[in-house]
């Protein structure tokens, strides 16, 4: 596995899962009405696993899977990898601050800061994985990965949350949360406790790295067909693991359990798997288009749904917000508040599109 042949070509059931993957993140994150959502598609309160709760490790599967193709060539090259090394940096550090920024939006509150949140943990992990892509073999990453998942098992099943003196794993009183409330600066997520926080990005750096070992699956010199069965058997057997984990670990997107981990990468492998065996293998790119485009300029289009959401979601229109004016109105139509408030939702989707597709249609891609 040191040394692969990197594919001339990009993969397009990779640019049209990382595309489909953003334009569910934007669904999820703003619908139309937050009082009325399936259950499906809320993140899990605590254990349990949802249609949601998939997204954000599926993206992190794809920045892993995105390192090794990116970086595979440099990093079998003899050239100093110095600069290399500050583009890794000063990525990580545009992703962040892009974070930061969103974080401060609408009101530019400093008092009430939070430092944790989807990019910034995009840019932490990707900082880690492209260093990590960069100066270690196959086996060591894995071995790094399952040592991330078993270790941080073992912490938060076996070391007391101090101030309490048992082991917890409930919110806010997990061991998770204690090292949040003691050493994550300015304001969380829950009050007292953050998704993103410090412990459970250790976890995540794992979630990236089963999608590096993924990647250097596909520049292996197997054929297509062999890489996809690879990709879903090697996926279905991860997430049947990560089900079995679960019994004394559960499957917890707010901690990132192990088990979450597992059955999460297990579920992004397999999607890969299938997605590849369609399209790159079977030419099945019939409705593709709509995630390519989004794919292509992914954290612009994540950006960009923020500050449209002043508008869609947040400036008075009559009293009340567009979001909540258009619900009422599909409701009075007929459908379930459910059900209109996730078309606008993908409504909302559409009207983040317009500006991903000409920026597309004039080949602009903006990389963070």
């Amino acid at each position: 596995m040191e040394n692969p042949s990197v594919p001339s070509s990009r993969l397009l059931s990779l640019d049209a899962m990382r595309g489909f993957t953003i334009a569910a993140m934007i669904m999820v994150n703003f619908p139309g009405h937050e009082d009325y959502v399936f259950p499906t598609l809320r993140h899990s309160k605590w254990n349990g696993l949802t249609f949601t709760d998939l997204i954000a490790p599926t993206f992190l599967f794809i920045v892993g899977v995105s390192i090794t193709l990116a970086y595979s060539k440099k990093r079998l090259s003899n050239a100093p990898k110095s600069g290399l090394y500050r583009k890794i940096v000063i990525r990580s550090l545009k992703i962040f601050a892009v974070g930061m920024f969103l974080n401060m939006l609408p009101d530019f509150n400093f008092s009430d800061l939070r430092y944790t949140g989807t990019l910034h943990r995009i840019a932490i992990v990707f900082l880690v994985c492209a260093i990590l892509f960069l100066n270690t073999s196959w086996k060591q990453q894995l071995g790094i990965a399952v040592g991330i998942l078993v270790l941080y098992w073992l912490a938060l099943t076996g070391i007391p949350t101090p101030g309490i003196g048992k082991v917890m794993l409930e919110p806010g009183v997990n061991l998770a949360a204690w090292v949040d409330q003691q050493y994550l600066p300015g304001k969380m997520w829950q009050g007292n406790w953050d998704p993103e926080g410090i412990l459970s990005t250790f976890p995540a750096i794992a979630t990236t790295i089963t999608g590096i070992l993924a990647g250097r699956l596909m520049l292996l010199p197997f054929s297509p067909n062999e890489k996809s069965n690879f990709l879903l058997t090697a996926g279905f057997a991860t997430a049947a693991l990560g089900y079995f984990w679960n019994l004394i670990f559960p499957v917890n997107e707010n901690l990132w359990t192990s088990s979450f981990v597992l059955v999460t990468s297990g579920f992004a492998s397999m999607l890969f798997g299938a997605l590849y065996f369609l399209i790159d293998i079977r030419g099945r790119t019939a409705g593709i288009a709509p995630g390519v485009i989004f794919g292509a300029n992914a954290i612009a289009a994540y950006v960009l749904a923020d500050l449209l959401a002043l508008i869609f979601y947040i400036m008075p229109v009559g009293g009340d917000t567009l979001n909540h004016r258009a619900v009422h109105i599909l409701t009075q139509v007929g459908p379930d508040p459910r059900l209109a408030s996730m078309i606008y939702a993908l409504f909302f989707v559409c009207i983040n599109f317009i500006p991903v597709y000409l920026l597309y249609k004039k080949r602009i891609f903006i990389k963070l």
